[in-house]
């Protein structure tokens, strides 16, 4: 006997936009002017890393008022901030998108995409399907609770800014100026590369 989804259960792996930031979308659809540019960090260290990363990507694309422009190399990386060999090793990528939705939206969204594939925050620094983090939207510098920009943690992260260069060597970080220096800066202990796995950029 096979599962079939009955009527009134949907997908789990789709999660629908919620009805607030589809009205501002419909609102910035009328003109689709100013996009600003944002930089999303992708982290899985459970299940089918790769494929948890590309349905990000993939998930993101489908968000009205987001446009993926660019998506980095793959990058392994030991765990931060928990004993060593406690946990699988994470699949980091950057993606570079260009969107019409406010931050607070965007957040939202990333939030939504999370929940999609079941990320559990029963614990700090604790193991996840997906991991989806906004580190910088445009030049803003915010130190909301609820979203702090850029990302309070983005400047001492090999695993965000490694990527982050590979896609674009000119990047700034608000407030804290050049990826390149930045990354210059930190070591790369354990984040690797990954040459021989590649995400999708969506057509």
């Amino acid at each position: 006997m096979t599962a079939s989804f009955t009527e009134g259960q949907s997908d789990p792996t789709v999660q629908p936009v919620p009805a607030s930031v589809v009205e501002q979308v419909d609102a910035a659809d009328t003109t689709l002017s100013n996009p600003k540019r944002a930089v999303i960090s992708l982290g899985s260290n459970l299940g089918n890393r790769l494929e948890n990363l590309q349905g990000a990507v993939d998930a993101l694309e489908d968000t009205p008022g987001v446009r993926v422009k660019a998506v980095s190399p793959v990058y392994e990386t030991e765990p931060w901030g928990v004993e060593p060999g406690s946990q699988p090793s994470y699949f980091n990528a950057v993606v570079v998108l260009r969107t019409t939705l406010p931050p607070s939206s965007l957040l939202e969204r990333a939030h939504a995409v999370e929940e999609a594939f079941h990320r559990v925050r029963d614990e700090r620094w604790g193991p996840r399907t997906i991991d989806v983090d906004i580190v910088a939207y445009a030049d803003v510098v915010s130190d909301d609770p609820v979203l702090t920009l850029p990302h309070p943690r983005a400047h001492e992260r090999a695993f965000v800014l490694a990527p982050w260069h590979d896609v674009d060597p000119g990047a700034q970080l608000p407030g804290h100026g050049a990826v390149a220096g930045l990354l210059d800066a930190l070591t790369r202990d354990g984040v690797a590369a990954r040459a021989d796995l590649e995400l999708r950029l969506p057509e």
